[in-house]
């Protein structure tokens, strides 16, 4: 039985990923900061742990408890994030760093502390929950997709250098997905430049997104990727899936910059 750790298991893809490999066998933690938020949980019996991944000190009592009851993590996915939206010129730097820390460098904190006893076990698969927005860049997102690009890179670089210790870096990037992630989000960007000089663009932005909202798949989608992704003798380096994620790739693929800015703002004027 391989033991997980999943954080930002409260809500959305964490908390239906947490549900769905507990259900297939896995000895899963999850861990979030809201504790009071994974209380169901425990009913498929999986093991809740508080987790702030933006204090250090959070993150290795998290990291040592599991090892000290389970002897190993032998999955780490890092799912903990969230959506700081609002135009580049109206987000405080305070925000834009805290944006980072959570969906950056908590991350990467996590796998510092697994890789050792991975590398020891010469088996370890660490999942880094990206975004179709980790490869495109939309308006009131800048920061966000700052942190899911960063993310990319950052897999890519650990991928080649943990492999010789029989460890896999795993790439999720889905598109969108039926969870409150959206929704804070837009209330982000309404609340930050609703009013300023790009609050005519910021209500067209959340008008688009309401209209889409009924038309996206719920989380099990992704939980189901994450499991073929980490059962996959040779996993791929990279998994899609989500409402509109395979054809907004391909489309960055094979468009130039200037008219894949016409195809995102079209959606917001």
């Amino acid at each position: 039985m391989k033991t997980i750790l999943i954080t930002g298991a409260s809500a959305g893809i964490g908390k239906a990923t947490a549900i769905y490999l507990a259900q297939n066998g896995y000895n899963v933690y999850g861990a979030a900061r809201r504790t009071d938020k994974m209380e169901d949980l425990k009913t498929y019996g999986i093991k809740v742990i508080s987790l702030d991944v933006t204090k250090n000190e959070s993150i290795v009592a998290c990291v040592n408890q599991i090892i000290t009851d389970a002897g190993s993590i032998d999955i780490l996915i890092n799912n903990a994030g969230f959506g700081s939206y609002g135009a580049i010129e109206d987000v405080s730097m305070e925000d834009a760093r805290y944006q980072l820390e959570v969906n950056v460098f908590g991350a990467m904190r996590l796998a510092q502390l697994v890789l050792p006893k991975m590398r020891e076990n010469k088996f370890g698969k660490i999942v880094n929950i990206s975004s179709v927005g980790g490869k495109i860049s939309m308006a009131f997102g800048g920061w966000y997709h700052a942190s899911k690009f960063a993310i990319e890179a950052l897999s890519d670089a650990m991928r080649n250098e943990v492999k010789p210790f029989g460890i896999d870096v795993i790439v999720i990037e889905p598109g969108g997905i039926k969870s409150e992630w959206g929704g804070i989000a837009m209330d982000s960007a309404v609340r930050v430049s609703g009013r300023s000089a790009y609050k005519d663009m910021v209500a067209n932005s959340e008008k688009a997104f309401r209209s889409m909202e009924d038309k996206v798949p719920g989380p099990i989608l992704i939980a189901k990727l994450i499991k073929k992704s980490i059962e996959a003798k040779s996993p791929k380096t990279r998994y899609v899936g989500g409402y509109m994620a395979k054809p907004m790739l391909f489309l960055r693929k094979i468009v130039s910059d200037k008219i894949m800015d016409k195809i995102i703002m079209s959606q917001v004027k």
